[in-house]
């Protein structure tokens, strides 16, 4: 039985097809093109079971002044258990449910607060004690992907679709930029596919980062320009360690980075940027509603903030559309620090609790970043 959907529902369908394995896939692609870096103001502090089915297809229909017209954009393969996906490979994301390609894997060190560590490991990585409780590092898999940009509107709403950000280095050292259409994704939300386009991913990048050679699986390969830009920019790309812990069936995950230091009135700021995910693993409909951080310093300083919602949003989570995610900044007078905190949310009766943000470091690197190689703003 297939399972149709439009975009504005392209969320829905895909939770549809990884519970009940539908066939196909519908959904609106706009043509929204284009690559543009934009420089908002940094904010301080802080802001506001899957299985392969092979030979599935799944559908896309375009805007045309005519209509709507349904075209078959790839076919579903077997989803990797073990292993890691490629450079090239194509997939649809199984929670936000865009069209995306990987480009390259990063392996993180996984705090899983909701597992609890075997009691002898001789092969462990180094725990981490948050409160009480301490938490064993795993080693898992994570990809930096680039967006299909005809997806990116009717992802916004659910996702930020400029997670990557970056300090600019000139004398402006409030300025702050984003490039759009960058994500890290992990290994289990991947839904790999295959195409028989040579040119399945609409994004300024794709042509300069990928060719098409059909002797290879996937047809897609790295060129020499994402190798370089890899290894010049990884300090500010890289992805090491990511927090998730679950209250009440909200889950939440946490991965920081490290972005730099600039020099303000005689003294140092550290700045780090992080990305959160909200996640509904129940069949209730919730509201996020509040924020209350805590952000320790090594300078001694402890900070307090509170607010309504995040980056000035109250998502709603329900079963339909599960997740949101969201990238934010904070700074530090110091080299190093920890946050943690709670989200206040809402039940559809009014009533409320709180959910636990995982504590997690803010460790600065020795080095000061630069800005990513390849780009002139």
């Amino acid at each position: 039985m297939a399972a149709y959907a439009l975009r504005r529902g392209f969320l829905s369908s895909v939770s549809k097809y990884s519970r009940k394995h539908a066939h196909r896939i519908l959904s609106i692609s706009d043509t929204n093109s284009g690559f543009e870096a934009y420089k908002p103001r940094l904010q301080c502090r802080a802001c506001g079971l899957l299985s392969g089915t092979q030979h599935r297809r799944f559908m896309s229909s375009r805007n045309r002044p005519e209509g709507k017209i349904l075209e078959t954009v790839g076919v579903f393969e077997a989803v990797k258990q073990h292993g890691k996906y490629e450079t090239g490979q194509l997939f649809l994301h199984s929670v936000f449910g865009y069209r995306g390609i990987v480009l390259f894997p990063w392996h993180a060190r996984l705090y899983d607060r909701d597992i609890t560590p075997p009691v002898s490991d001789s092969k462990s990585e180094p725990l981490i004690t948050h409160g009480s409780k301490e938490v064993k590092g795993k080693t898992h898999t994570y990809y930096q992907v680039l967006i299909d940009t005809r997806d990116c509107p009717h992802i916004s709403q659910r996702s930020q679709t400029e997670a990557v950000t970056f300090l600019a280095n000139h004398d402006d050292s409030r300025a702050l930029y984003a490039i759009p259409g960058l994500d890290y994704v992990s290994h289990e939300d991947i839904l790999p596919y295959n195409s028989t386009e040579q040119i399945p991913i609409q994004h300024e990048l794709f042509e300069r980062f990928l060719m098409y050679n059909p002797a290879k699986s996937p047809p897609f390969t790295a060129r020499d320009t994402l190798k370089a830009w890899q290894e010049k920019n990884h300090p500010w790309l890289e992805l090491s360690d990511v927090h998730r812990e679950t209250t009440e069936n909200i889950r939440v995950t946490v991965i920081p980075f490290y972005m730099g230091m600039r020099e303000a009135q005689n003294s140092h700021v550290y700045w780090w940027r992080y990305c959160i995910r909200l996640e509904n693993l129940g069949n209730e409909v919730v509201q996020l509603r509040e924020r209350h951080w805590r952000i320790f310093s090594l300078s001694g300083t402890l900070e307090t903030v509170r607010g309504r919602g995040v980056v000035g949003r109250e998502p709603v989570l329900s079963k339909e559309q599960p997740a949101f995610q969201y990238s934010s900044h904070v700074s530090l007078q110091a080299p190093s620090g920890h946050m943690w905190g709670t989200f206040r949310i809402e039940r559809s009766d009014g009533s409320h609790f709180d959910v636990r943000i995982p504590p997690f470091s803010l460790e600065s690197n020795k080095d000061d970043k630069a800005p990513p190689a390849g780009y002139t703003f």
